[in-house]
């Protein structure tokens, strides 16, 4: 016999939906201050997280600048040849960039820039997120060298002789891709409810002190990209904090969703697509979907 749980009724319709989408779903929905009151999918199975891994980077940075390790003003120069590649922020730019660490830390979360996330990793360093994850109870979390490390073992894991080639590779739906890819072993990775613990800690003031909680949280909320979790939240009274992550044919987002009523829900999806495509709008709309009803149910338990 399976020793998975039977699902609830809930669950068997969000998977249904990811099965629609083309996708197969994780997911940890959760009252922020009540979190045994969730609905989940698979929480503790540990895959490649992609970008997501730039909230625990976000908060070992928050950490460390509350015991003055680090100084969130410092300034820091990215020369153009020493860049992480990336579709956003410093790593299109053609110029060397000089700015704050603070500043990297902003633009890493709500644009995703991994030059910026490159910056403030290695000023970091892992060993600081691997005490966070520790301290925090996420032990499925590991990041290693972040994006560094994802592009690199992508390289190798593909035989491929550029980055540019690995990942053309990992889209192209005719070719075989070897399973090492989205092997979790080496690759920033976590589980979505290691990523809601860590949610629920930066929104109760566990992850860091007040101040730099109250940072996450602002910056959380000025992410860019509105077509994953916040595409289930169309309304001006509801405010949607979050942080995507892509790899490959894995679409995640990690957030908090804030209704009128002053409620207030971790929401952890995780995806990955049955084709390769770069874009695909209804795996990446499935996740604001899913997570909407996974609120809604939580919302309905209340009322009885």
């Amino acid at each position: 016999m399976s020793g998975r749980r039977q699902d609830s009724g809930v669950e068997r319709a969000i998977r249904g939906m990811f099965d629609d989408a083309g996708v197969r779903g994780w997911l940890h929905v959760a009252e922020l201050h009540r979190p045994s009151a969730l609905v989940a999918i698979d929480p503790t199975e540990r895959l490649p997280i992609g970008s997501v891994y730039k909230v625990p980077l976000m908060a070992a940075f928050c950490r460390l600048a509350d015991a003055r390790l680090i100084d969130p003003c410092r300034r820091v120069t990215l020369e153009p040849d020493e860049r992480v590649p990336g579709p956003t922020g410093v790593s299109i730019l053609s110029d060397p960039v000089t700015m704050s660490l603070r500043d990297l830390v902003v633009l890493m979360m709500t644009i995703s820039d991994n030059a910026s996330a490159d910056a403030v990793l290695k000023a970091v360093g892992p060993d600081a997120v691997d005490a966070l994850c520790r301290d925090l109870d996420m032990p499925d979390t590991h990041i290693h060298a972040g994006v560094v490390s994802n592009f690199s073992r992508l390289v190798a894991e593909t035989g491929a002789r550029s980055l540019d080639a690995a990942l053309a590779r990992v889209a192209d739906n005719d070719t075989v891709v070897p399973p090492d890819v989205y092997d979790p072993a080496f690759k920033a990775s976590s589980t979505a409810a290691d990523m809601a613990r860590l949610l629920r800690a930066i929104w109760t003031g566990e992850a860091a002190s007040d101040e730099r909680c109250a940072f996450m949280r602002e910056v959380m909320g000025k992410q860019a990209w509105a077509h994953r979790l916040a595409s289930g939240f169309p309304y001006d009274d509801v405010t949607v904090y979050g942080k995507t992550g892509t790899f490959g044919s894995l679409r995640h987002e990690a957030g908090v969703v804030e209704l009128a009523d002053g409620s207030a829900y971790t929401a952890v999806v995780f995806t990955q697509a049955a084709r390769s495509d770069t874009k695909l709008p209804r795996a990446d709309a499935v996740i604001g979907a899913a997570a909407r009803v996974a609120v809604e149910e939580l919302r309905g338990r209340q009322d009885v």
